[in-house]
Parts: C-alpha cells; structure tokens; sequence
C-alpha cells in the first residue's frame, strides 16, 4: 500500500513537472511565432515520455532569439547577392596560398627545412601562449546512427575511445612536447542547445580530460 503511494505521488509529481514545462514552453513559443512545433504535443498515441522529451528540447532552444537569428541570415543573403570583388579594399582580399607545401614523409632537403623551420615557430608559439584549438561540436551522430554528440560516438578504435577523447589526448600530447604541460593548449568547443548538456556532462565526467577545455554553444 505504502509502495503504491509512492508511485501514485511520483506521478502526480511527474504530471505537474510536465504541465509547468508544457505551459513554459507554449508561452515561449507563442511570443516567438512557433507555436506549430507544438501542434502534436496533445496526441494521446505519443507516449509522456517523449513529450516530456521533446519539450526539454524545446525548452532549451534561444527562441526568443530567433527573429534576429533569421534576419541576420537573410542581411547577409542580401549582401552577398550585391557583392562585387572590385569593391574589396587590398587589405581584406584573400589571395591563395603561394609558400612551399610539404608533406611529413618529403625528402626533398628544401622541404625539410621548411617543416623543421615550421615546427620551432609552432612550438614557440605553443610556448607563448598564442595556440588554441577550436572544434565546431553543434551536430548529432544521426547519420552514424548514434543518438548523441558525435564526438561521443565510439568509432572502433581498440582502446574504445571517442573522437572527443581522441582530440583531448593529442592536444595534451602536444602541450607536453612544448614543456608547457598539459594545459598548454586551451580547447575551445562550440556545441549546441540541442547537445550543450550532454557534451559539458560527458567531458565533466572525465575531468576534462586533463586539459584546459571552454565551452560556448552556438
């Protein structure tokens, strides 16, 4: 009787927590224009589960900035539409790359130079302070058939390690060679409202992985 009390209050508890969010959630998307990715909310064929669910997601999504979201997009659409290389001053016009280009495996003397020349201006640099990394982390593993960030995704390495793991260790590699440390190298990472969460969790979890690691969601 006691257990079956429990349970009842656990679901009614459950119902409110759904009600509060549904009502969030609706008054957001009504202020926003977007009250249609709702329209299913009241199907009695989905489970609570998944709404409860798909209205966390909702939930964490910036709609109140939306609107300026879509007429930043549609601003530069227009000026790219207008643009005219001939109106780009000599100070932003990009030319393409006309150095040497070598290979790790060359064997070409010049070329080698140029790489041992190119690794003590990068590690200086390392050692300056001036290096960081930048991984743009906002997508799912959905085309890899994995329900998560696709840096957590297990791509079959023996050792089991994540794609996330995999970049953490080479980055602390390579603050070590600087004899700098491991945290040599900050590790910035841009996620999403949709995998914020679960990315910040997943590298908490591991202590960041001994590194120096920022996140920003997009």
């Amino acid at each position: 009787h006691t257990q079956h009390n429990i349970q009842l209050h656990y679901c009614n508890q459950s119902v409110i927590a759904m009600e509060d969010l549904l009502a969030s959630v609706t008054k957001r998307c009504e202020a926003a224009g977007q009250s249609h990715i709702l329209a299913h909310v009241s199907d009695a064929t989905i489970s609570q589960e998944d709404k409860l669910s798909f209205l966390k997601s909702v939930d964490e999504i910036p709609l109140e900035k939306l609107s300026d979201f879509l007429k930043s997009a549609l601003d530069e659409e227009e000026k790219l539409k207008n643009f005219d290389p001939a109106n780009v001053s000599a100070e932003e016009q990009i030319e393409p790359f006309s150095g040497m280009s070598a290979t790790t495996t060359t064997t070409d003397a010049a070329q080698l130079e140029s790489l041992h020349k190119s690794h003590e201006v990068g590690m200086k640099a390392v050692q300056n302070g001036q290096v960081a990394a930048l991984l743009l982390a906002g997508g799912q593993g959905t085309r890899l058939g994995f329900d998560g960030p696709k840096g957590m995704y297990d791509i079959g390495l023996p050792s089991g390690k994540t794609l996330f793991e995999f970049m953490a260790e080479r980055i602390q590699k390579l603050g070590q060679l600087s004899g700098k440390g491991d945290k040599a190298i900050p590790f910035y990472i841009m996620t999403s409202p949709l995998n914020h969460k679960v990315t910040t969790e997943y590298f908490a979890t591991h202590d960041n992985f001994g590194i120096d690691v920022i996140f920003f969601p997009q």
